[in-house]
C-alpha cells in the first residue's frame, strides 16, 4: 500500500504545469511508467491519485448499483473532470485548465499528502482551511476516533 507523506509548497508556471517535488517523486517510484490521475476533491481542491489507486477506486465504483439515482449522480460528480497526468522529461505535470478553474488554483499551490493521495490546494485556500482548525482538536479526535478500541492487549 502506498503511504505518502509531506506537505509541499509549489508554484504553477504560466502554462499550468506543476513541478513534482523530488522528495514526493521518490515516494512514487513507478510514476513515470504508471502515471497519475487528477480529479476534483470534495471541497474546492483537486486530488492526485497514483494510477493503481485510481483503478481501485473505479473498481469499487463499478460495484455500486447503477439503477439507483443517487449512485449515478455520485459517480457522475465524483468522476467529473478526472484526467490522466504524465510527467514530462523535466518532472512536471500539466494540470487541466478546467480543474484549475474549478479549484481556484493559480500560482502558489500546496500539495498535501494523505495516505495514498495528494490534495492540491491554492495556497490561500489551504491557509484559510488550517486557520479554521477546530477550537478543541482533542474533542474532534474523540468524536472521529473515540469509538475505536485501538489497544492491542485485549483489555
Amino acid at each position: 500500500m502506498i503511504q505518502l507523506l509531506g506537505e509541499f509548497d509549489c508554484k504553477l508556471d504560466q502554462k499550468g504545469r506543476l513541478m513534482v517535488p523530488s522528495s514526493l517523486k521518490k515516494q512514487l517510484p513507478n510514476v513515470e511508467q504508471e502515471g497519475l490521475v487528477i480529479n476534483r476533491g470534495f471541497e474546492k481542491h483537486l486530488v492526485i491519485y497514483p494510477k493503481k489507486v485510481w483503478e481501485g477506486i473505479v473498481a469499487e465504483l463499478s460495484k455500486l448499483n447503477p439503477y439507483e439515482k443517487k449512485t449515478r449522480e455520485f459517480i457522475r460528480f465524483f468522476t467529473r473532470g478526472a484526467s490522466e497526468l504524465s510527467l514530462d522529461a523535466s518532472g512536471r505535470v500539466l494540470l487541466p485548465k478546467s480543474l484549475l478553474e474549478f479549484a481556484g488554483i493559480a500560482g502558489d499551490v500546496v500539495l498535501a499528502c494523505q495516505f495514498d493521495k495528494i490534495e492540491v490546494w491554492s495556497k490561500d485556500a489551504y491557509d484559510q482551511l488550517l486557520d479554521n482548525e477546530p477550537e478543541n482538536f482533542a474533542n474532534l479526535a474523540e468524536e472521529v476516533m473515540g469509538g475505536r478500541d485501538r489497544r492491542d492487549d485485549g483489555n
